[in-house]
């Protein structure tokens, strides 16, 4: 079976959690946040946990642990904390919760934002993998970088990836 036959398997429709890491952000202010869900929403999937948390591991932690229990959700999307700065914690609390990580996409993401930014990418720690037979990514907080990855990454191989981490 190729990747067109395992596309259309894929569920259409993916319940989805979002969580941004910052400590300056607030669920009235988060406009990365906000254009995360709007996109997923616009191509026809569903929010089931939306959170903001500040930059501390424990925090970011049981916001993922909150978004993996929940029935409906299938992608857990964070946004912020992938940086190098000492505050850019997200990376280190996702990798003990990651069952496999997905690194061809940091490299693609870093890839395709060096074609916007230069070399400035390499700064970029984003990162997916698999927990719980659910999709975790962790995005910038950057607006434009958040839309980067969604539209040319995650939307278009969301339903293969669900139904490739269900099976």
């Amino acid at each position: 079976m190729g990747v067109e036959e395992h596309r259309r398997r894929g569920p259409k429709s993916v319940g989805f959690a979002v969580i941004t890491v910052s400590d300056t952000r607030t669920a009235e202010n988060d406009e990365t946040g906000h254009l995360l869900r709007d996109m997923l929403e616009r191509a026809g999937h569903h929010q089931d946990v939306y959170l903001v948390v500040r930059d501390r591991l424990e925090e970011v932690q049981g916001a993922v642990r909150k978004a993996l229990q929940s029935p409906g959700v299938n992608l857990v999307l964070l946004n912020g904390g992938t940086g190098i700065s000492k505050r850019d914690i997200t990376v280190e609390a996702l990798e003990p919760l990651i069952d496999k990580p997905l690194p061809g996409f940091g490299e693609l993401f870093r890839n395709i934002s060096f074609r916007d930014i230069g070399p400035a990418a390499m700064l970029s720690r984003a990162l997916a993998g698999t927990s719980r037979d659910k999709l975790i990514v962790a995005l910038p907080g950057s607006t434009a970088a958040a839309r980067l990855a969604t539209e040319k990454l995650i939307l278009p191989e969301l339903g293969h990836l669900i139904w490739e981490v269900s099976r």
